[in-house]
């Protein structure tokens, strides 16, 4: 999941618990607040129907005329007045209530109790006429009426609001991470030919300038040592080279006296042997190296691979007179722009070679079968052969320099031929598989990217 869209979810989920949090909490505090001013009202008629039945005077009259002239008449109001005995004993309730709601009357001197839309308010009176329970009891139909609406409102502005939250948090994260994008872009454009390029600096001190900032000075690293490689490759390549020449040279030379002895002839001959050998191993370190570090595009061309691949067979057959090399023409595809690719003509032809001459050198010439065909953008080169074979353990160390699997005692080489050409095809945005299975054969694929013409 990319982070654009951690950073939406995330947002929207701290909103959404926050709209949920503020709409329930004001309809609860409006819920609240209409129970108390209908609870309050209740308590109202309470005290006025004790004034008006329970204490005879002058005062009840004017009690009861301001009832009915300024107080409405409450939906299913009802008046309970209930006179306790001599011992202060409740003798029937006037209501189907709990009797937790009487005993907090009794000693709290009143209570409030509802059950859906109805409402109870009681108070305990005492006089001089005994102690009496007056109880006043109403619905209150237009309070859940309102609170049915408010419900929808909320409701309605809870969806509203939730849309609002993930379009804002879509916003906020495109602008969050416009930042990362722009280093990702600029990321994209450095390769190993513009490792002299930079970032563009952010001002500020937050987060952002500091990736920057460390981006920065790992491509000065990179710079600093590819130079150093670059140079090292370039002495290594000047300073080695010439005292082989000069053994090489010398040697000839030596062999080339008259009537030397047969000892000296056979060193000379060994020194020559082993010369070729070491100028050999140092001619692919140097293509090892090169290959890894040097990105530009020098003499990138276009190239017909099933054209390179006949070259490739003509240069194996002239090293290996007697390797036994089929070409497979079924998979070839009928557009011939689908087995074009873009590329350094010797590079490609270096690493398809040390494939093939890989697998005519470990079957012992038995048949190599090289099959070409193009799929989903992709140019894919198969060589097969029947040979020896990798141990299957073994198969993941195939591309490391110098290693070379435990059956190959009895064949000549040096462990560096695959590693540079997996460096050759990794150059061209290529990619190399391996099926093997040992004493049965080997299966090499190439993958190379079919070169995309310009419209």
């Amino acid at each position: 999941m990319r982070i654009q869209t951690k950073i939406t979810l995330l947002f929207f989920f701290i909103s959404t618990t926050g709209l949920v949090l503020l709409h329930a909490s004001i309809f609860y505090f409006v819920a609240e607040f209409n129970f108390e001013d209908f609870f309050e009202r209740l308590e109202a008629r309470v005290n006025l129907t004790a004034q008006i039945n329970i204490y005879s005077d002058e005062k009840s009259v004017a009690y009861q005329e301001v009832r009915n002239k300024y107080l409405e008449k409450l939906s299913e109001e009802q008046d309970y007045i209930v006179k306790l005995d001599k011992n202060g004993n409740l003798p029937r309730k006037p209501v189907d209530a709990p009797q937790s709601f009487y005993n907090s009357i009794f000693k709290n001197g009143k209570s409030r109790y509802n059950e859906g839309n109805r409402f109870y308010a009681g108070s305990f009176f005492k006089t001089s006429r005994g102690n009496f329970l007056v109880i006043v009891s109403a619905a209150d139909p237009y309070g859940f009426k309102e609170l049915a609406e408010l419900r929808k409102v909320l409701f309605v502005c809870f969806m509203v609001s939730i849309i609002l939250a993930y379009i804002a948090g879509k916003i906020f994260s495109y602008y969050t991470i416009s930042p990362v994008r722009s280093i990702i872009k600029s990321v994209k454009s450095i390769s190993a030919n513009n490792l002299h390029s930079r970032l563009p600096e952010v001002l500020g001190k937050d987060e952002i300038a500091e990736l920057v900032l460390t981006f920065n000075n790992m491509l000065t690293r990179l710079e600093t040592a590819f130079e150093t490689q670059n140079n090292f490759v370039s002495n290594a390549s000047h300073e080695l080279r010439t005292p082989l020449t000069i053994i090489t040279s010398e040697t000839e030379l030596l062999l080339s006296t008259d009537n030397l002895p047969e000892a000296i002839v056979r060193s000379g001959k060994n020194i020559l042997s082993e010369a070729e050998k070491l100028n050999n191993i140092l001619e692919s370190l140097l293509g090892l190296a090169q290959s890894g570090f040097d990105g530009k595009k020098q003499n990138w061309q276009k190239i017909r691979v099933d054209e390179l691949v006949w070259t490739v067979i003509d240069s194996v057959r002239k090293i290996e007179p007697d390797c036994n090399i089929d070409m497979d023409f079924e998979s070839l595809p009928q557009n011939e722009a689908h087995m074009c690719t873009e590329g350094n003509t010797n590079l490609l032809h270096l690493a398809i070679s040390n494939i093939v001459l890989n697998a005519c050198k470990y079957s012992n010439n038995q048949l190599v079968t090289i099959k070409l065909s193009s799929e989903n953008g992709r140019i894919l080169l198969s060589v097969t052969d029947k040979g020896i074979g990798i141990p299957e353990q073994e198969q993941q160390h195939i591309f490391e320099p110098f290693f070379r699997a435990s059956n190959t005692s009895e064949f000549e080489g040096y462990g560096i031929g695959l590693p540079l050409t997996l460096n050759i095809i990794r150059l061209h945005k290529g990619s190399i598989g391996i099926r093997s299975e040992e004493r049965v054969g080997t299966e090499m694929m190439i993958l190379l990217p079919v070169l995309q013409e310009k419209a």
